[in-house]
């Protein structure tokens, strides 16, 4: 077992996070998934495979469905980002592939949540996108 490190970082920006990548049969699924049937039995299949849930919410022309996808997703994210050293603050940045799926959430959620009425909600996630990655535009994210 190897020594914690003593050395103090004086990195004067803030951390960076980058999620686990996931296993490449998942994104070959994922890629290979024509139905919202298909990505659902992916998301079943694999819960934590945010990518899923962002194709979910996309695939779905229910604003109320796609609103509960993107929340599971976005949830799901935040979980994922603690287990990956997250403490509530830093960079999350697309530029990461293994980043974009809980970005897409986010963003999907940031948009359903203004189509429902939930402009505060809307807003808050906005912002956090923001925060997360100042390069990104909120409703302006590559498609995954």
């Amino acid at each position: 077992m190897t020594e914690p490190s003593s050395e103090i970082s004086l990195s004067r920006s803030l951390p960076e996070t980058v999620l686990p990548p996931v296993p490449p049969e998942w994104e070959q699924t994922l890629e290979k998934a024509r139905s919202k049937e298909a990505l659902a039995a992916l998301a079943r299949s694999h819960p934590r495979y945010l990518a899923a849930w962002a194709a979910l919410g996309q695939a779905t022309s229910d604003d109320v469905e796609a609103y509960a996808y993107f929340r599971v997703g976005y949830h799901r994210g935040l979980d994922s980002l603690r287990q990956a050293g997250w403490k509530g603050s830093g960079y999350v940045r697309f530029s990461a592939p293994s980043n974009r799926g809980f970005l897409r959430c986010l963003d999907g959620l940031s948009q359903l949540a203004g189509r429902i009425g939930e402009k505060d909600e809307a807003e808050r996630c906005a912002q956090f996108l923001r925060q997360l990655d100042p390069s990104l535009q909120p409703g302006a994210l590559p498609a995954g």
